[in-house]
């Protein structure tokens, strides 16, 4: 996908974008199995915790420092205020969609019969938005918000990680564009870059996220 050119760093944007792509990928291809369970298998599923919690802190920080700051800075902007809204409509959407997949999940009588229906919805409506983020909001943000403001949000957001982000950095670049794994580890601090070479990113590497015995084995 070609990235608009921008005066703000929309980097860690499009990382976390490409990496709820490839989460929502693996629940899809979870919840298409017919020869288990797929609430069983996204019960147990370590893939599945940390998708929908860093989703949730990923719009929770949005809703708190982007859009407002966006919607205040357009407020005399028809035009902006429209895509604000839909933005934030479109937020509103995916939290209670989580929730009703996690209840899904937990539910033994007949959450499989709700599952695939959920799963399908989620796709669409997450995958949806994160397009709509991308031609629109994102041009709207970098038009509207100081670099000052920006830094708000990528302040706000690193502390809602707080302490997981020795597993949200590598969850972030797993499987990212070597180019743009390089950049965003070229502006962090060197203690955090040696962090994540030497103990975060292989500590991750072994983990299980998902059930993968149907696939290959990563080389």
């Amino acid at each position: 996908m070609s990235r608009k050119v921008t005066t703000l760093d929309m980097t860690m944007m499009y990382a976390v974008h490409g990496a709820l792509r490839r989460e929502l990928a693996q629940v899809s291809r979870i919840t298409s199995r017919l020869d288990d369970d797929p609430r069983r298998l996204l019960h147990s599923a370590l893939g599945w915790e940390l998708f929908s919690k860093f989703l949730h802190i990923h719009h929770t920080s949005e809703d708190v420092a982007v859009w407002p700051a966006v919607r205040a800075a357009a407020a005399e902007r028809p035009d902006r205020l429209a895509v604000v809204e839909a933005m934030e409509a479109e937020h509103a959407k995916i939290d209670p969609l989580l929730a009703a997949v996690n209840d899904a999940i937990a539910d033994q009588d007949y959450g499989h019969q709700r599952l695939g229906d959920l799963i399908d919805t989620l796709a669409t409506e997450l995958s949806t938005h994160l397009a709509h983020e991308e031609s629109e909001g994102l041009g709207l943000i970098d038009a509207t918000l100081t670099p000052e403001q920006w830094k708000v949000f990528a302040d706000d957001h690193r502390a809602r990680v707080g302490t997981d982000a020795r597993l949200y950095l590598p969850w972030m670049l797993d499987g990212a564009d070597t180019d743009l794994a390089a950049t965003i580890l070229s502006r962090m601090p060197e203690q955090l870059v040696a962090a994540y070479h030497d103990e975060w990113g292989p500590s991750y590497a072994r983990l299980i996220l998902w059930d993968t015995a149907d696939e290959p084995t990563k080389a």
